[in-house]
């Protein structure tokens, strides 16, 4: 045992204790070992991100259940890494591009843009991972991933060129999200629905062989007009169906149109009539393909106009050129309302802009595997918890659509397709492009370049982010086509931690692609942490500056601080509704911890005694007959070890830090530290003191162990300074004892030392509210006299005045109390609170006479209220409710004072 400092300084402690867990390698897995494996993969965080709350969430629940496989005896493998996350990197890379010199990519060049993309890597890109060790995080960094790795970038390009011959990756023209910002095309998953306040413009055509006579058009997009080809209502609706065959004049530029029946036209919406503009939106691109109409592209990639036929809107950006449109059309006298609109619009994510619904030649991806990963959820395989979220994620599988895997940016891996630089033109201009233009020569598909490769051209785009991480619990493992010991050890992964807001994005990709490239699923359970709100229920956010600084709270209450009150405020499947101070309550409890066992220190180091010594405290010999308080302890982390075992299987992570919490600041030191307390004095005889410090010893280092995963930090720091560790060992290696500190006693016998401890708990719980109901609860010479208590209550009349705060506590079954003495009956008897030299009797009379009067008004004034039939029908409910508590509250006040006064005779 090494002397405790005064206070706990965390930042000192965990600072070396992470040093010494990298210099000891407690982290490194060892894929040789015999112990169970148990592995987990971290979502890989943007290499040039920064640590918000939702990655101390994520990252701490990961580490938990890292911590605690190792004590139970498991090898483990926490693997690391980080995601190059192409579109958010790149475009962090061109802003600093412009700003600074002045230039775009295009100016550079590819490779010399690239070069800064990987400085910018290189500088940016440790400051997560050094945030996660700041948490305590317990990765392998021996093992940690990059996806632009060049043996990660194999396996990226190795299941496109397999899934490219198998059939399953085509090129083709179709319409996609676009985002005008990042100039790139999207998957539908990285397009964000969001609702938002639009304007309904609604406007009229005139019909080709009526003059005069006009159909009216109701649209939120004016500004694609330009791209109308046809006007379209639904066959069943009555009002146009003479309309239907006949054309109507496009404004500008202006062309005769015609009217067509469909039955995708919404009859409710707007007018019931349509505008068709193929090249702008999905769902007329799709009436434009079955009725074989023309595709007219009237905005640039940027968003921007391209009409030369309208110069007064030509070259506009699109939302100036919708104020732009509207106006033209009402100088026209073409535009007949404008009306507020709510709707919802797709934003890019990253960019934060509303896409464009664009047609573009794209690389598309027929998913693998469909049915093997809609299985191994629904059959149980794999398990999501909350459990809604398989609903969620049969859904889209039951709805998959091909997806979009190519990108229009520089830093990513670079589709390995290499074309013929004589065919270059045919198949850049081609509709679509799959094996037979493998077949016929025409393209390369593979990881390496064509032999020739100056006489071919390859493919500027790069893949999608999620394509290279759908691969991330396998190819982090091994390299393509490898079988090493890693890969046979440690996969399939045991646990998935993650957002719901990916379970698309990644999740169920990496179902399908463990099952189509490592030929099994890749995880057995799935748990979906929940979105970190402020205490209104807003999402966190720079703008709303709601989002605090994780560093700067480990700064101020310390990691351990941070983790455990966060966690304890994490219920399963509900939002996290932040406040910062219970992560300030969780440095308290680091506090508590420590300061109970800077208590024990002071105790310092005592043996049992033996011999005569002993035999003069004959009770206090062993700890199996230590007395009921000891015994109520010990049982007491008996039962947390059991349910903690039970409650992690359900991943239940803040009911464990719960219980956790109420074992130390409730059960050991309110009440095991303050019954044994006169054990801790000098005065105390040894035997005493040796049996207390010695159960306080057996708890404590078993507790630490069960705080381990929670609060690594300071478990490892107590552990060794109480000298529960030797110098060089580590708290976080060592395994929890399969056996319980009373294994050797019967439930029985437990049971009934558990009793006797509860009734002295709970009956001076009842004697210090006696005190505090006649105004002496500051007494420390108040005297209890107890009639009807059983035997064992002689020996620890000490330990209940102690707790009471008692100056005396006699045992009298002869007592007999005088008129107008308190009485309360308890579990150890009924006991008497004699008031001879505490109160004046008739002045505590009075007193409570006059509090009678006060709260009989007062229960009356309520009672007339609910008896108002007025107040009741008109007040909100809630107010109702709150009088109905009041009045309650007034008639128990009332019953209490009038037994006080009927008390004092």
């Amino acid at each position: 045992m090494s002397d405790l400092s005064k206070a706990y300084e965390p930042q000192e402690v965990e600072k070396k204790w992470y040093a010494a867990w990298l210099e000891g390698k407690c982290f490194e897995a060892d894929a040789s070992s015999e112990k169970p494996a148990y592995s987990i993969v971290i979502p890989p965080p943007n290499v040039t991100g920064i640590l918000h709350l939702g990655h101390v969430l994520n990252n701490s629940l990961q580490d938990i259940l890292a911590r605690r496989a190792r004590q139970t005896g498991h090898e483990v493998l926490w693997l690391p890494g980080t995601d190059h996350a192409g579109i958010a990197t790149q475009a962090k890379v061109e802003r600093e591009l412009r700003e600074k010199e002045g230039k775009t990519r295009r100016d550079l060049g590819r490779d010399a843009f690239l070069e800064k993309v990987w400085d910018f890597k290189d500088h940016h890109g440790g400051i997560i991972i050094k945030q996660l060790k700041r948490l305590g995080c317990s990765c392998d960094w021996s093992r940690e991933r990059f996806t632009m790795d060049e043996d990660y970038t194999k396996w990226v390009s190795h299941v496109f060129v397999d899934l490219f011959k198998k059939g399953m990756i085509y090129r083709g023209k179709r319409m996609v999200n676009w985002c005008p910002v990042s100039l790139t095309a999207l998957s539908d998953e990285e397009v964000i629905m969001t609702p938002r306040r639009s304007k309904l413009y609604t406007m009229k055509y005139e019909l080709a062989d009526a003059p005069g006579e006009f159909l009216k058009i109701a649209t939120t997009r004016p500004e694609t007009l330009m791209g109308d080809v046809a006007v379209a209502v639904n066959p069943k609706d009555p009002r146009y169906a003479e309309y239907v065959g006949r054309k109507v004049r496009r404004p500008f530029p202006e062309a005769e149109i015609p009217v067509l029946a469909d039955d995708h036209v919404d009859i409710e919406f707007g007018t019931g009539a349509l505008k068709i503009t193929p090249a702008h939106d999905k769902a007329d691109f799709d009436i434009g393909m079955k009725h074989d109409l023309e595709i007219i592209d009237v905005l640039h990639p940027d968003g921007t106009v391209n009409c030369p036929e309208c110069p007064d809107l030509d070259g506009l950006d699109r939302f100036v050129a919708r104020r732009t449109a509207a106006a033209k059309l009402e100088e026209m006298g073409l535009l007949l309302e404008v009306e507020e609109y709510d709707n919802n619009v797709g934003y890019s994510e990253r960019a934060n802009v509303p896409i464009e619904p664009r047609i573009s030649m794209q690389w598309f991806l027929k998913y693998p595997c469909v049915k093997e990963a809609a299985d191994a959820v629904a059959d149980g395989d794999i398990v999501m918890r909350p459990d809604r979220w398989r609903k969620t994620y049969a859904h889209w599988m039951d709805n998959l659509q091909d997806w979009c895997i190519s990108r229009q940016l520089w830093w990513g891996h670079q589709i390995p397709v290499w074309y013929r630089k004589d065919k270059l033109e045919a198949l850049t201009n081609a509709e679509s492009l799959d094996t037979a233009d493998l077949d016929a020569g025409d393209i390369h598909v593979g990881i390496e370049p064509p032999a020739d490769e100056g006489n071919w051209v390859r493919d500027e785009d790069v893949m999608d982010t999620w394509f290279s991480s759908w691969l991330w619990p396998f190819a982090t493992m091994a390299g393509v086509g490898e079988q090493n010991e890693t890969l046979k050890k440690f996969y399939p992964t045991t646990d998935l931690v993650t957002g719901p807001d990916i379970i698309f994005f990644w999740v169920a990709r990496m179902i399908m692609a463990g099952f189509e490239f490592a030929d099994e699923l890749p995880f057995k359970n799935v748990y979906f942490t929940t979105i970190i709100r402020d205490l209104k229920g807003r999402k966190m956010s720079k703008s709303l500056g709601n989002s605090p600084d994780p560093i700067d709270l480990m700064d101020k209450y310390g990691a351990d601080g941070l983790r455990f009150g966060l966690l304890r405020i994490a219920p399963v499947g509900s939002d996290v509704r932040f406040d910062e101070s219970q992560v300030e309550e969780g440095r308290n409890f680091a506090n508590k911890l420590y300061n109970a066992c800077r208590l024990r220190q002071m105790a310092g180091e005592i043996e049992l005694p033996e011999g005569d010594e002993a035999d003069d405290d004959e009770e206090y010999e062993v700890v199996g007959d230590a007395r009921c308080f000891h015994l109520d302890i010990m049982a007491k982390l008996d039962e947390l070890s059991a349910d903690l075992e039970r409650i992690y299987g359900e991943y239940r992570f803040g009911e464990i830090a719960q219980r956790l919490y109420e074992f130390l600041w409730s059960e050991f030191c309110d009440k095991f530290l303050e019954a044994v307390k006169g054990d801790l004095r000098d005065t105390a005889s040894p035997a005493a003191r040796a049996v207390t410090v010695s159960v306080f010893d057996a708890v404590m280092s078993r507790y630490l162990q069960l705080l381990h995963p929670y609060m690594p930090h300071v478990t490892e720091e107590l552990s060794l300074r109480m000298g529960y560790m030797e110098e060089g060992e580590f708290l976080m290696n060592a395994e929890l004892p399969e056996e319980a500190l009373l294994e050797d006693l019967t439930a029985e016998e437990i049971n009934e030392e558990k009793g006797k401890a509860t009734a002295v708990y709970e009956a001076a719980g009842r004697l210090r509210n006696l005190k505090a109901e006649y105004h002496v609860a500051s007494r420390r010479d108040v005297k209890f006299v107890i009639k009807g208590s059983p035997e064992w209550l002689a020996q620890e009349t000490d330990v209940l005045g102690l707790l009471a705060g008692a100056g005396e506590v006699e045992l009298d079954e002869g007592f007999d109390a005088p008129k107008g003495t308190p009485i309360s009956l308890t579990g150890v008897g009924e006991v008497a609170m004699p008031l001879d030299g505490l109160v004046d009797v008739e002045a505590e009379r009075v007193r409570i006479t006059r509090e009678i009067e006060k709260t009989s008004q007062e229960l009356k004034r309520s009672e007339g209220k609910l008896g108002n039939a007025s107040f009741v029908d008109r007040a909100p409910p809630e107010v109702v409710e709150q009088e109905k508590a009041r009045l309650e509250e007034w008639r128990s006040k009332l019953a209490q004072l009038e037994e006080m006064l009927k008390g004092l005779g």
